[in-house]
């Protein structure tokens, strides 16, 4: 009897043991699955931040190679905040998001749903906009490009033929300049943002606007108290990546404008690209990198916090 209440012990363990070490294997099993994932996260996307945090605190030439880079702590920072070309990509940046976000929304808004009470054939609709979406930008830009021609294009011609008599240089003038990269940006995004719309209303129950009809609310009222409320979270969503992406946009301003005329349509991306690529001044390329990585981070959070308040609420 001794003998089994000392091997019992034994025995449990040495089951211990081997549970644990095949959890061990298991585990390691795991990370190996993992550790080509990592390593990619680690060199296309820790590496470059990091190195990135590191240049802007320094003075690199391109050209030189990295035996040019010298440290020369928040100099970049400082110059960066007196640039006046930096701070006016900035407002021209601001400007464009004033007009590409809430004007782009509210329409794909409105035509969302127009499409999803008013039209038949609603799935034609949604791929007519949406081609815009997965086209070629710079193919999108040609085309524009062609219709702003200040005297052959279309619209000039149309804009002629009913009496204007001096019609917008369009992408040659520069009050025009930028207003017009924004009209084909909202032109090129608004099936997306359709698509999005169209989900968020598939998801409200018509009972809510059936109830509504009963106690005599109009199609104005329904949307405002029904419709609007409860696209919260898809209106939250769009915001925050319509936001992020009027930060990032380049494309269209680097193929149509460059920039021009007279800076009217740089932005901040555009102003990344001329001191890092052309100007070869990569610390202070990185620099205003950091910048607008502060800006849209910090506009995301308020968006976040403010959106979380009208859940609790």
């Amino acid at each position: 009897m001794k003998a089994d209440h000392v091997l019992q012990p034994a025995a449990m363990t040495a089951g211990k043991k081997v549970k644990h070490a095949n959890a061990r294997k298991e585990a390691l099993v795991g990370w190996l699955f993992l550790a080509p994932e990592l390593i990619g996260i680690v060199v296309l996307y820790v590496f470059p931040v990091v190195f990135s945090l590191y240049l802007s605190l320094s003075d690199w030439n391109l050209v030189g190679g990295l035996q040019s880079i010298k440290f020369v702590g928040l100099d970049n920072y400082v110059e960066m905040f007196h640039d006046e070309k930096v701070i006016h990509a900035l407002k021209n940046n601001f400007v464009y998001t004033l007009l590409t976000v809430p004007v782009g929304m509210a329409l794909s808004l409105i035509l969302a749903v127009l499409i999803h009470t008013k039209v038949y054939g609603q799935d034609y609709f949604k791929v007519a906009f949406f081609v815009p979406y997965i086209s070629s930008i710079i193919a999108i830009g040609a085309v524009w490009s062609a219709l702003y021609h200040p005297s052959l294009g279309p619209i000039n011609q149309f804009l002629t033929s009913i009496g204007v008599s001096d019609p917008p240089k369009w992408l040659a003038d520069p009050d025009f300049a930028l207003l017009s990269i924004a009209i084909i940006a909202i032109w090129a995004g608004i099936g997306y943002q359709i698509v999005i719309y169209m989900a968020g209303l598939t998801s409200i129950p018509d009972d809510y606007y059936e109830a509504a009809s009963i106690d005599g609310a109009t199609a104005l009222q329904k949307f405002r108290m029904i419709t609007l409320p409860l696209l919260g979270p898809t209106n939250s969503f769009l915001f925050i990546t319509l936001l992020m992406g009027s930060f990032k946009v380049f494309d269209l301003i680097a193929f149509l404008t460059s920039g021009g005329p007279n800076n009217a349509s740089t932005v901040i991306v555009y102003r990344i690209y001329e001191e890092g690529f052309v100007n070869f001044r990569m610390g202070y390329a990185s620099a205003i990198s950091w910048l607008l990585f502060a800006i849209v981070g910090v506009v995301t959070f308020i968006s976040w916090q403010i959106q979380k308040n009208k859940v609790t609420y």
